[in-house]
């Protein structure tokens, strides 16, 4: 994985990987459905960390924070992702120049890193949330 908003994953052991493929194959309804839930929980700790970081109350940031649908990353692993359909999002993601009425430039604000901060806080759940899964479907598997 090499995008920079994926999750590092080396603590599952290469054993639950291959299981984790073996389980998109079997039971694709389930990992999708998986990873929905996952995408869930990614969006609920991404509002509720834009909650506590974002002073500014307009209420288009915090409504534009959304699940996106599950696709396959380049055609093998299923993702999800979480991002934010309002205009002005980038612009608190990663700061902006402060500019005056009449055009002078006063001073920068920075990024709060929501998005960001949320995925680093996420990876742990999502790592244990895999595990369990590769072990729900190893049960349904050998029955």
């Amino acid at each position: 994985m090499t995008r920079q908003d994926d999750f590092d994953l080396s603590g599952l052991s290469d054993f639950t990987g291959r299981l984790l493929d073996l389980a998109d194959v079997q039971f694709p309804k389930e990992s999708r459905r998986f990873m929905q839930q996952e995408g869930n929980k990614l969006r609920r700790i991404t509002a509720a960390k834009a909650r506590r970081l974002v002073k500014r109350r307009s209420g288009k940031y915090l409504k534009g924070i959304k699940r996106g649908k599950v696709y396959r990353y380049k055609g093998q692993e299923l993702a999800v992702r979480v991002y934010d359909s309002s205009p002005h999002a980038h612009l608190i993601e990663h700061g902006h120049r402060h500019v005056t009425k009449d055009g002078q430039e006063v001073g920068f604000v920075r990024g709060k890193k929501v998005f960001e901060k949320s995925r680093a806080e996420f990876a742990d759940t999502f790592a244990q949330d895999c595990e369990d899964f590769v072990d729900e479907m190893l049960a349904r598997g050998l029955r």
